[in-house]
């Protein structure tokens, strides 16, 4: 009983180092992935603590696990489907405590980016910015973004259309920035 109490969700940790075991990946390898550290990990897999909803997402998706398998380890989480298909957090103790924050204005400053990764499920589409900025240049989540899968669609066609049309521009500036011939003879 004492071990329930210290470590509550030890049945998700078992499931977590089963999935890691099954797939031979080492604790170091999981964690780069889920952009944890290996001592985070090692407290999910002991079940003292249980991943949020978003490294739960990058481990199902680093694992890519079918529908039902991901569900469980949600079940397990203590994340329940909603009628309305989205995942929730049953611990509602947090909703209540909440304090009130005020959000600032957007911030308009453009983060660049070397890295992206995409996961798609029957949800949507999250595309996580990655950036090779930390320790021994491990990528780093600089930006998070969902979207219904035709909303993503969509920017992949707004996008293409755009390169295309840039590429069309450049080709004309490199074009009318050369020389004339010269005419005189020699």
């Amino acid at each position: 009983m004492k071990r329930q109490e210290n470590n509550p969700y030890t049945t998700l940790g078992e499931a977590l180092r089963k999935l890691r075991e099954k797939h031979s990946k080492t604790p170091l390898e999981v964690s780069g992935a889920i952009e944890v550290n290996v001592n985070q990990l090692s407290e999910y897999e002991s079940g003292k603590t249980r991943p949020s909803e978003d490294i739960l997402a990058l481990i199902i998706q680093h694992f890519d696990l079918k529908d039902e398998e991901a569900d469980n380890l949600r079940k397990l989480a203590g994340y329940e489907l909603n009628n309305d298909g989205y995942y929730t957090n049953d611990d509602e103790s947090n909703i209540i405590n909440a304090k009130q924050v005020y959000i600032s204005q957007q911030d308009m400053r453009i983060v660049y980016t070397d890295m992206v990764q995409i996961s798609v499920n029957n949800y949507g589409v999250v595309i996580n910015f990655l950036q090779g900025a930390g320790i021994n240049n491990t990528p780093l989540a600089v930006s998070r973004i969902g979207m219904s899968k035709e909303h993503a669609k969509s920017l992949l066609d707004v996008l293409s259309n755009t390169l295309k049309q840039a590429d069309v521009i450049d080709k004309k500036s490199s074009e009318t920035k050369r020389l004339p011939p010269s005419t005189s003879k020699k």
